[in-house]
């Protein structure tokens, strides 16, 4: 029952787990939806390109929360794929090498966004990169074909449709995306700590996000359904 599910704060409970994009990339989508290749890069001895390898790695499945930093959750998601954890220790490490003190990971997706995280939360139990949904095939709405599920972290730090990582020391090689104003982007973007943005209390920031849900939703269904019209 929804009326016993306690939410972190902030948040309020979604009747769906729909398309969400903010701004150009709710419009944008990746050329190869299909297809699963990932190029590591940045700070790393060896740059490659990941596709078939992942395949090799153990399959996960986890339920957890999706909760958005405009103040929408849906709870109990079906998440399929492989733990970024594995992805990082028994792909990256040895095919690219990373540089000692590489920690600071930018995503980058398919569909123009990029975001960034610390490894340290990368690796954390229970951070996949997912391509399955509640036992289907990731859809095109949700980062097919592959994303981040990262549980502890709003979901502006999710990157869907992920097509390239990099790893680097520092953020100089990084930007929040265009037309975002950096403050929006958290370091880390924890949600038991309502790390919704930097230097602006959380509370402030609430009914910001809140009232672009409408709009967002709005404009993330009229771009899958172009999508869908065109293919």
């Amino acid at each position: 029952m929804a009326e016993n599910i306690t939410l972190p704060p902030g948040q309020f409970l979604a009747p769906s787990f729909g398309r969400f994009g903010l701004g150009r990339f709710a419009n944008r989508f990746p050329a190869q939806p299909d297809t699963v290749a990932l190029k590591i890069g940045g700070a790393v001895a060896r740059p490659v390109a990941i596709g078939a390898q992942l395949a090799e790695l153990p399959r996960v499945e986890q339920v957890s929360d999706f909760h958005c930093v405009t103040t929408w959750s849906c709870v109990g998601l079906r998440w399929g794929g492989v733990s970024f954890a594995d992805f990082y220790h028994r792909i990256v490490v040895p095919l690219a090498g990373p540089e000692a003190g590489a920690g600071f990971v930018v995503l980058r997706g398919g569909d123009g966004y990029h975001c960034a995280m610390l490894l340290e939360d990368l690796l954390a139990p229970g951070v996949l990169l997912a391509d399955t949904l509640d036992g289907e095939k990731l859809g095109l709405e949700h980062g097919a074909p592959l994303r981040l599920v990262a549980p502890a972290h709003y979901g502006y730090k999710n990157v869907k449709h992920i097509g390239a990582i990099e790893f680097w020391h520092d953020r100089k090689h990084y930007r929040f995306p265009y037309p975002y104003p950096d403050f929006m982007d958290h370091p880390r973007g924890r949600v038991a700590l309502e790390e919704r943005a930097r230097w602006f209390p959380a509370w402030l920031l609430r009914p910001f996000y809140r009232v672009l849900i409408p709009l967002a939703r709005r404009k993330s269904r009229k771009a899958l359904a172009a999508y869908d019209r065109a293919n």
